[in-house]
């Protein structure tokens, strides 16, 4: 026994064990306390109400929904407006941070003027309250009647932007999943070295021309392509509506998150040694050519890790939505606890749905480091 103690991978062993049995016994008597506790106060358990008919609509999804939509398919939509708002700010967040980023890095006075003033504006002013001001300017627009018309197919006013918007069906949005997934595992599989830029974008090219055919061949004559907004009195027909809560949410988190992505940007660039900028300009590259060609990629080597995380927390405060109403996941969630009484199990859908989110965000993010990153460096 004393010879078999003396081994460190052993004690380490034993010593990791031990730790996960006090754990496993920590969260076990915990789970007994609670079920005893709830039967003890009457409470529901399990998740048969997800079966249940909600009784109330969504205000803003990009599914059908309506009173008689389940809990389980609300609670689905939620999720997928907490994607779309998230992905779209994380989208222009980024395109405006790196403007940012060469706004503050250029010679010229009054651009790096207007790069620090925008990042010290919008980075300290907390981000609820940059919804909160986005929204209510949103909300004193003119009314549908007076709304500001573009071309007389997209209108501005308090009820939100009306805009164009292609007429897709269930099936005709599992076929875009399904040639998008496709295209991505095509990738996974191709080996790097033997994927030339110019096979990625006969890809895409390929992944959007099917799902065109697929699209086009599969609708009657007489069915429209696009429907477009009309006005009706106070409201709008047709068409697709990006609410005022929509707006604002998707706006204030990019402006807040551009902020912060040109600082970790410009931090990646200044990262770039000088040397290889003068080489550059003393092979005659122009400052464009220098920065797409050298300054970007090896700045991308350093700052991805601070973006993989300012990224994740930008999709976390998506949850600021409630504020304004929006129905993202997290509002749902809220609401579906009052109407339900089902709080546990609510609660820990919302966890697993934002770890589901954020893990494969890093995940992701993370693979796309370790490719990226020299090789022989820890």
């Amino acid at each position: 026994m004393a010879q078999l103690m003396k081994s460190q991978r052993l004690r380490r062993a034993f010593a990791q064990g031990a730790f996960l049995a006090v754990a496993a016994f920590i969260l076990l008597f915990f789970a007994i306390v609670g079920q005893r506790n709830i039967e003890a106060q009457g409470i529901a358990t399990g998740f048969a109400f997800l079966e249940r008919s909600t009784g109330w609509p969504m205000s803003f999804s990009l599914v059908e929904t309506s009173a008689r939509s389940t809990y389980a398919w609300i609670l689905f939509a939620g999720l997928l407006n907490t994607m779309l708002v998230g992905f779209l700010a994380l989208f222009f967040a980024t395109l405006l941070g790196l403007v940012l980023a060469f706004l503050r890095l250029s010679t010229n006075l009054l651009a790096r003027l207007v790069g620090v003033t925008f990042v010290e504006v919008f980075r300290n002013v907390p981000l609820i309250l940059q919804v909160v001001f986005w929204y209510a300017v949103l909300t004193h627009l003119p009314r549908p009647r007076d709304a500001v018309s573009i071309g007389e197919v997209v209108f501005l006013s308090n009820r939100g932007l009306m805009i164009p918007a292609p007429v897709l069906s269930g099936t005709d949005l599992a076929l875009l999943a399904a040639a998008f997934a496709a295209f991505l595992a095509a990738l996974w599989l191709v080996d790097r070295e033997k994927r030339p830029p110019h096979m990625v974008l006969c890809g895409i090219g390929a992944m959007v021309g099917l799902f065109l055919v697929l699209w086009l061949s599969g609708r009657s004559p007489d069915a429209g392509l696009f429907t477009v907004p009309v006005p009706a009195g106070l409201r709008f027909e047709g068409g697709l509506a990006l609410k005022p809560e929509f707006s604002a949410l998707l706006i204030g988190m990019s402006l807040f998150g551009a902020a912060y992505v040109g600082e970790i940007v410009r931090g990646g660039l200044l990262s770039v040694d000088r040397g290889r900028l003068e080489a550059a300009k003393a092979l005659g590259l122009s400052t464009w050519q220098s920065n797409r060609l050298i300054r970007v990629p090896l700045a991308i080597r350093a700052m991805l890790p601070a973006l993989t995380n300012q990224y994740i927390w930008l999709m976390k405060a998506t949850t600021l939505g409630i504020a304004i109403g929006f129905p993202d996941f997290f509002g749902i969630i809220s609401t579906s606890i009052n109407q339900s009484g089902q709080t546990l199990e609510l609660i820990a859908i919302l966890m697993i749905g934002f770890v589901i989110i954020n893990y494969s965000m890093g995940f992701a993010l993370n693979r796309v480091n370790d490719r990226l990153k020299l090789k022989g460096r820890s």
